[in-house]
């Protein structure tokens, strides 16, 4: 998990995400949304991808795609321009529309048009109101992708092994880490300093003149609350309803990022054991006993990887697939089915939940999940841990947790082919409408401590906290959250002042 971990900011939305590659542009049908800001051209949505790679069963012929140009480096805006992919879902009542809300589902790297496209049925109740609106970020997918080499390459990357721990482990780690950012500066350097956040930010200001919409009504979802944050500092004026669910704390150093992710998975996933054993568990009889299975099982892993048809489940796809399946306490029990199996030798399960997690496709080819979610991530820092800070960090991660300790995202940035910034740690929305910003108490992936730090940070925004498991409140089926949260996007009405949702 050393290097997977780094990627653990994904929404709850994550594994829908997975295997949502296309570089194909959607249809037009000449009909710009608005001037100013660039137009929108939407058409027939011709490449959504579910998360096995197909295309869904049936398209709802109302929802349609697009793309909106903006400048690749808003210091020379007249320079060269990308297209961002966008997907619009109509509101329902077109007569009580209140206008367009815009979703980033986390990552950085989840695409947002395979994504809403998914989510759909889930949002209904904002539909009747709003359109919905999404977009593959610049760097992400459709809109200019970072792409590192291979399928084959990523194969290599992402089934390293993390055991035995050591020197010689290590060194492997290291040379990977190295190979995957020479593949992202042969690749993709070109797009690779201007990936970053604030422009993503800017981005967005462009889509609502665009959509023509005064203010922003806004979703952000894991990543998508920084980038909320930032949007909502760089555009205080223009903020409309904003809410921000799972949320990062944006000046968290690589290293307090990742001792507070491990301290999360860790404690997620001793949740997960006790509620396997109280029933009849497939891994074990009690909570030592099923630790102690799955520790034998990535040992075993480690010396020799089970065969899955063509492929193999090597130790590190399976640490993969165990942290995949803690983002939702939905997913507990395909979880434990997948242990079992591969406890009995079929790892055909668990080989999934690794590979909806790194966003590969049944034809080996892959999402840019993987890919984009370093480039951003380095691009919004300056930050390049030197080995003796990365040791400490993997040490000290290692002591919470063997399973989920990793030297984090510091990794990889500090060997990153383009220099990073501070910009988008630094958020301060003063004069901006209220903010909703959601906490999860069991959230593996942004811990909760993280919540009441960005909602101060912010200056305009109401913390409201929810006591359930997994990574995300809004998707969880908390009926107080849900309702919460519907209140003040349809009616603007504000939670009150240290709200609390119990667990779903």
């Amino acid at each position: 998990m050393r290097r997977v971990l780094a990627a653990a900011l994904v929404a709850t939305t994550a594994a829908m995400t997975a295997g949502c590659v296309s570089t194909a542009q959607p249809a037009s049908d000449g009909s710009p949304e608005t001037t100013g800001g660039g137009q929108i051209a939407w058409g027939p949505c011709t490449d959504i991808k579910r998360p096995d790679g197909e295309p869904p069963a049936r398209q709802d012929q109302n929802v349609r795609c697009g793309t909106l140009s903006v400048p690749l480096d808003y210091a020379e805006p007249g320079g060269e321009q990308i297209k961002l992919a966008m997907i619009k879902i109509p509101a329902v009542d077109q007569r009580n529309r209140i206008g367009s809300l815009l979703f980033n589902f986390g990552g950085p790297g989840a695409s947002g048009v395979d994504t809403l496209d998914q989510a759909a049925k889930a949002l209904s109740t904002l539909r009747a109101r709003y359109d919905l609106i999404s977009f593959d970020p610049r760097g992400v997918e459709r809109s200019s992708g970072v792409r590192c080499g291979t399928g084959a390459d990523l194969d290599a990357f992402t089934s390293q092994d993390t055991l035995p721990p050591g020197e010689e482990t290590r060194r492997e780690i290291e040379a990977a880490n190295r190979e995957f950012a020479r593949l992202c500066e042969r690749d993709a350097g070109r797009i690779l300093p201007y990936v970053g956040t604030v422009n993503a930010a800017r981005d967005m200001d462009r889509m609502r003149i665009a959509l023509g919409d005064e203010k922003l009504n806004y979703v952000g979802m894991s990543y998508g609350t920084q980038l909320g944050a930032v949007y909502a500092t760089q555009f205080p004026g223009n903020v409309g309803r904003v809410v921000l669910d799972a949320p990062l704390d944006p000046t968290v150093s690589f290293e307090e990022r990742t001792l507070a992710q491990t301290r999360g998975f860790q404690q997620v996933y001793e949740s997960f054991l006790k509620a396997c054993v109280k029933e009849r568990c497939e891994i074990g009889t009690s909570v030592q006993d099923a630790n102690a299975n799955v520790e034998k099982l990535l040992n075993d892993l480690a010396a020799k990887p089970l065969k899955v048809g063509t492929r193999e489940l090597t130790q590190g796809l399976a640490a993969t697939g165990v942290a995949s399946a803690l983002y939702s306490e939905m997913t507990w029990p395909f979880l434990e089915t997948a242990l079992g199996q591969a406890l009995k030798g079929q790892g055909g399960a668990l080989l999934y939940l690794a590979d909806s997690y790194t966003g590969r496709n049944e034809d080996g080819t892959y999402s840019t999940q993987m890919t984009s979610f370093p480039a951003i991530t380095c691009a919004d820092s300056a930050e390049r841990p030197d080995k003796a800070t990365l040791r400490r960090t993997e040490e000290a991660a290692l002591a919470i947790s063997p399973l989920f300790g990793s030297e984090g995202s510091g990794g990889l940035c500090s060997i990153w082919p383009a220099q990073g910034g501070d910009e988008a740690k630094r958020v301060d929305a003063t004069g901006s409408a209220p903010i909703v910003v959601v906490g999860g108490k069991n959230d593996p992936a942004t811990p909760y401590e993280w919540a009441p730090r960005l909602t101060a940070q912010l200056k305009t925004a109401t913390l409201v906290t929810y006591e359930g498991e997994g990574h995300g409140a809004y998707l969880s089926g908390s009926r107080c959250v849900t309702q919460l949260v519907d209140a003040y996007l349809l009616e603007g009405k504000q939670p009150a002042k240290g709200a609390i949702c119990p667990a779903a």
